[in-house]
């Protein structure tokens, strides 16, 4: 009788456990990905000043701004002088600030929209909302 039930139950065993790797991979290929991106952008920002200007460094003043300051004055830039190597190396941080935050949101859909865990869901909603928040702190 009880190998009847281990037979019944180890194909939702196997499901379960495939969408647990699959959840763990998507997860590891989110932040591999987010600071290799963000490796290239800020490595292609510094060569790309060290090629104009002939020196390697850029004067930067991040000072006094959260991360959403951050992102519209280099919107603002953008628009009033262009793309430049300052710009790609900012993208490069925002990218390696936002791939935490991304991680966490892949989370919370997962737990909601694959497991329909809902005390997992709750959790990680907080969590990112910690998160969100801490993007506004200067």
């Amino acid at each position: 009788m009880t190998s009847l039930l281990k037979t019944a139950s180890a194909p939702a065993d196997q499901t379960l456990h495939k969408a647990k790797f699959e959840m763990e991979t998507l997860v590891g290929y989110l932040l591999a990905g987010g600071v290799i991106l963000s490796m290239i952008f800020i490595a292609a920002g510094l060569a790309w000043d060290w090629v104009t200007t002939g020196r390697l460094g850029l004067d930067y003043t991040i000072k006094g701004m959260n991360f959403f300051e951050f992102i519209v004055a280099d919107v603002k830039e953008v628009v009033l002088t262009g793309f430049g190597p300052r710009r790609l190396v900012s993208l490069g941080i925002a990218t390696l600030m936002l791939t935490p935050f991304t991680r966490v949101a892949a989370s919370m859909v997962y737990f909601a929209v694959v497991e329909r865990n809902w005390k997992y869901t709750i959790f990680t909603a907080f969590v990112l909302g910690v998160l969100t928040y801490s993007l506004f702190l200067r």
